[in-house]
């Protein structure tokens, strides 16, 4: 089985649908963060490096959202601004799906669009709509599937094809409209490489307890060595974790960074002598340890959710079942080869796959659903437009 895209149906198209044929695409993001993050921001990061290598495969790529952009897709901002602030508020969910439809829509008539592939939580509820209208909508689970958003996935099993991010996350539902399976990916180049490392572990995420922050403490303690701390700690779970689970844990050898931007994250992601990531829940995807093995740092982790599938026991990091094996398991990750992290992601996790397993994606559910859109002309591809942004008035 391919490492990268386990689709569903057969990749070959139908009429008019040939291999070679440029696509047109809406992508609808979240509204939260600017693409690609300035600091905080998973979902952001991977639409941003996706946008740009479907762009340079000469599709033509429309990002609806909110904020600053710097991709090389067209963009048309649907708010005056992010708003990070809003997150985990359900009206601006609604107000952004609203939003996006109308967006679509315009996009649509005036130059015709080819699919619709949605990143948010409630665009997924515009597919009958875009059914109707001739527009097939691919939609990529980036949270769990066992729980709410699996049961509004089901409600819409006729309307929407699914990507999941990883093989695990696709067993958990398999009754799910999927379409294919395509892993998270990275620019290897915009990750630095340090082969020689400080001597600290780097515990990079939200502070929550599916995060396990306070298992990485203990294992530090227990194994003598220096924690870095670095993540979001802003909404009212995360600073009642904080609080009850961190700061009574938190001694003079750990440090307590805070909120780390992408230039940081980067620094502290390289010289660090391991990422420690005792997940307790099956986590999707997991873009911290991708990042971490770019940067030739190995990963100590717990094997919940995607993690074997990320990281190759032994080889780039260590995957302990239980969390009193993870500070040997600090010890032991001093013996890996930076150099077999960094060649695990350029491989395997690269934005070339991720484009093509995209492709795949968007082609499958265009001959899976036998839609047409609206094409009322051509389309110049060697021209998109991605110095300007488009604004709501086309």
């Amino acid at each position: 089985m391919d490492s990268m895209v386990m689709g569903a149906v057969s990749p070959s198209a139908g009429p008019g649908l040939a291999e070679s044929r440029q696509l047109r695409i809406a992508m609808v993001v979240p509204p939260y963060f600017d693409l690609p993050p300035r600091a905080y921001g998973g979902v952001e990061a991977v639409v941003a490096d996706l946008a740009d290598a479907l762009v340079e495969a000469g599709h033509r790529v429309t990002l609806i959202g909110a904020g600053r952009h710097g991709t090389k897709a067209r963009f048309l901002p649907v708010w005056e601004a992010a708003i990070p602030e809003r997150l985990g508020e359900a009206f601006p969910e609604i107000a952004h799906a609203s939003l996006a439809r109308n967006a679509v829509e315009r996009l649509l008539h005036r130059e015709g669009l080819d699919v619709v592939h949605d990143h948010t939580g409630a665009g997924p509820l515009n597919a009958p709509f875009y059914t109707s209208i001739g527009l097939p909508t691919v939609v990529t689970a980036h949270g769990p599937v066992t729980g709410d958003l699996g049961k509004l996935y089901r409600t819409l099993s006729d309307h929407i094809q699914l990507v999941a991010i990883s093989h695990r996350q696709r067993r958990l539902a398999p009754d799910l409209p999927w379409v294919s399976t395509v892993h998270n990916a990275l620019r290897i180049q915009d990750w630095p490489f340090a082969a020689q490392k400080d001597d600290y572990a780097l515990f990079l995420g939200r502070f929550h307890p599916d995060k396990g922050a306070h298992l990485a403490l203990d294992a530090a303690h227990a194994a003598g060595l220096r924690l870095v701390l670095a993540g979001k700690c802003a909404e009212p779970v995360e600073k009642a974790y904080f609080e009850a689970e961190i700061r009574p844990r938190l001694t003079e050898s750990d440090h307590f960074f805070g909120m780390a931007d992408a230039g940081q994250k980067r620094a502290l992601l390289a010289k660090a002598r391991c990422l420690l990531l005792p997940i307790q829940w099956e986590e999707p995807f997991g873009m911290v340890m991708i990042e971490a093995l770019a940067c030739g740092t190995p990963v100590v982790a717990l094997n919940r959710g995607a993690v074997p599938e990320i990281v190759t026991d032994g080889e780039t990091g260590i995957i302990c079942t239980e969390p009193d094996e993870l500070p040997q398991a600090l010890k032991d990750v001093t013996l890996l080869s930076p150099a077999a992290c960094r060649r695990r992601v350029t491989l395997h996790f690269n934005t070339d796959r991720l484009a093509r397993g995209y492709e795949h994606a968007y082609r499958t559910a265009l001959t899976v659903s036998g839609l047409q859109a609206v094409r009322p002309a051509p389309v110049d591809h060697k021209r998109n437009d991605s110095a300007p942004d488009v604004r709501c008035s086309l």
